[in-house]
């Protein structure tokens, strides 16, 4: 039950950083949001790994957190673009189908959910579907949001299965190699567009919460493979971020949410119910 636990803690983690990402994008340059708020959870990680004082388990927690990190950059910057120019409850659902390609991946390795759970698994990919269903016609500002989100699906999904596989080799290095990389790509990104960075305190004080929010995800879920977790069924949970995200631009920035994607929301919670329970 624990690895379930800190997946589902991962994905609201994530949830709450993705609404925060999506309202600071609309105010400054994307890649000083995403450089800003990478840059604020690498330094308390960072921080965390040299108090604890030990040396990472092997490479291939090092290695594979890289390579999630540049997943992962890629993922977010998508994403981030598309809360920005899209609608928030229709983008932030259509990026969560990322939850797909490591359910695909922990099949294909041999593990093996409950039937329950496998029921669980289909419900939640189903009510993401459905909350994604734009109720509007918005032109070609709305299709390109769900463009990019569906980048940030395909980039995001391979983020998860390493995160997890570096999970499983050194929870705490391998999410601080994700960190790195990601940074990595941000700093060449920063240094070819040199955005501006400044900002207000509030939109500081914004992006370092959305660091800290993201990189307590990151561990939550890192742990949750080391806990022996189910990348099939921990995946999907994680990957549930859209119904905070959904809820946060409802209750914040006012949104309507049409009939359909409310039963997607609910449909998507009750196939948590199941792969809990099963």
């Amino acid at each position: 039950m624990l690895p379930l636990v800190l997946a589902f803690g991962s994905g609201m983690g994530w949830g709450t950083a993705d609404f925060l990402g999506g309202v600071s994008a609309r105010r400054l340059p994307l890649v000083t949001v995403s450089l800003v708020s990478q840059a604020a959870g690498f330094t308390f990680l960072a921080l965390v790994v040299a108090i604890r004082g030990e040396g990472p388990a092997g490479t291939d927690a090092l290695l594979i957190g890289l390579a999630g990190g540049l997943a992962g950059a890629c993922g977010l910057s998508a994403l981030y673009r598309a809360l920005a120019i899209g609608r928030m409850s229709v983008v932030a659902p259509t990026a969560a189908l990322s939850g797909t390609v490591p359910v695909a991946w922990g099949l294909l390795r041999g593990e093996r959910p409950s039937a329950v759970q496998l029921v669980g698994v289909g419900v939640a990919i189903a009510g993401i579907v459905l909350a994604a269903r734009s109720p509007d016609h918005a032109g070609e500002r709305n299709t390109t949001g769900l463009g990019l989100a569906l980048v940030a699906a395909i980039t995001l999904g391979a983020f998860l299965v390493l995160l997890d596989a570096a999970g499983r080799s050194d929870p705490m290095w391998g999410t601080l190699m994700v960190r790195t990389g990601a940074i990595s790509v941000l700093g060449v990104a920063f240094l070819v567009t040199r955005p501006s960075l400044r900002m207000g305190g509030a939109d500081a004080g914004r992006l370092g919460l959305l660091g800290m929010l993201d990189n307590g995800a990151n561990l939550a879920f890192a742990y949750a493979a080391d806990a022996g977790g189910l990348l099939a069924l921990t995946s999907v949970l994680g990957s549930l971020y859209p119904v905070t995200t959904v809820l946060l631009a409802r209750s914040v920035l006012h949104e309507r949410l049409a009939r359909l994607q409310a039963v997607g929301v609910v449909a998507a919670l009750a196939g948590v119910v199941l792969i809990a329970g099963g």
